[in-house]
């Protein structure tokens, strides 16, 4: 029986109220990642996969979800976490999460493009979700677009930019909600800070 003052970690000590074991806190990982390009984002590989996985990269113990998937020949942004409710909230598509991209195209779209892009793009037997698109920079060779997306389709950005006349030369993905890749570069990865995952809880809760 307790006395006033006592202490325990319900982690490694058999803490019951009225014969109930109360249970531990779950220790949730939150961990940013800058995937390189030519690494899957899956957490385990397929049959005959000789390329490295994204959980590689991470040396730490304990099943982590991937979120946000990236295709191996793009870059950015990729959140891993052991919080199975957050994820989920941050995958589905019916929550509308936006995720940023820097997107390397050939050529130079006219604004007729961009416009058309923006309205939403057939894709198939659906029609893409209208996405904000702006110019960074511009050539008659290649153009940097940042392109913000509230959907997540299979190689949407890619399909959308061929078949608008202007394929990707390089995709990275720049932000999740408001969490940032920052100055992180390819491979390298962190830690959230309390008060990022308290903001990102706060967003998906909204």
């Amino acid at each position: 029986v307790a006395q006033l003052g006592d202490k325990a970690d319900p982690a490694v000590q058999d803490v019951r109220v009225d014969g109930k074991r109360l249970a531990a806190e779950p220790e949730y990982v939150y961990i940013l990642l800058h995937k390189p390009r030519g690494v899957v984002s899956s957490n385990k590989a397929e049959r005959h996969e000789r390329r490295r996985l994204v959980r590689e990269l991470v040396p730490h113990k304990g099943h982590l979800f991937s979120v946000g998937r990236l295709d191996a020949e793009s870059e950015g942004l990729i959140l891993l976490t052991n919080d199975g409710a957050l994820a989920d909230q941050l995958m589905h598509p019916r929550y509308g999460h936006t995720k940023t991209y820097e997107v390397l195209v050939e050529g130079e779209p006219t604004r007729a493009t961009l416009e058309q892009w923006r309205q939403g793009v057939p894709l198939g037997d659906e029609v893409a979700a209208p996405a904000k698109v702006r110019v960074l920079s511009a050539s008659e060779q290649e153009t940097w677009l940042q392109v913000v997306l509230r959907e997540g389709r299979k190689r949407q950005i890619r399909r959308i930019a061929s078949q608008l006349g202007h394929p990707v030369k390089r995709l990275i993905r720049t932000k999740i909600e408001m969490l940032e890749i920052g100055r992180l570069r390819p491979g390298e990865w962190r830690e959230l800070s309390p008060r990022e995952v308290r903001q990102l809880k706060g967003k998906l809760s909204k």
